[in-house]
């Protein structure tokens, strides 16, 4: 029993120390929430978000991702992702990436659009 007293003191001042810790940072990061939760887009193929062109996240339709990102500027971009559906092969629509400046604790949410340049970004509202 002994043994275990001086463990159970080292863990409890471990867990004090993270806490006090992370109490007056904040967050260290801000958040990018991607949505195609509309039906804005009219094709069932997939939709690949890239950032700092690299894809990093697909989505269909009625589906959302986030991204848990340093702040700063941050290229976003938006491309049609070949697959399995007829029609799903990737257009010859020009890439047009977006730059997208997060602060730490900051929260942005975008839904995708589409016009006839091509899918674009669309600030959307925190409605929770």
């Amino acid at each position: 029993m002994r043994p275990m007293i001086p463990w159970l003191f080292g863990i409890c001042a471990l867990a004090a120390q993270s806490v006090w810790a992370g109490a007056g940072t904040g967050q260290p990061y801000g958040i990018l929430i991607v949505s195609r939760e509309r039906l804005e887009v009219a094709t069932s193929c997939e939709i690949g978000v890239y950032l700092q062109d690299q894809l990093v996240g697909r989505l269909f339709q009625e589906q959302a991702t986030s991204f848990n990102l340093p702040p700063g500027p941050v290229s976003v971009g938006l491309r049609q992702l070949p697959g399995q559906m007829p029609g799903c092969a990737p257009g010859i629509t020009e890439y047009k990436p977006v730059i997208v400046t997060l602060q730490a604790g900051q929260i942005q949410k975008f839904r995708i659009a589409a016009s006839s340049a091509g899918l674009y970004l669309k600030p959307e509202p925190l409605d929770y």
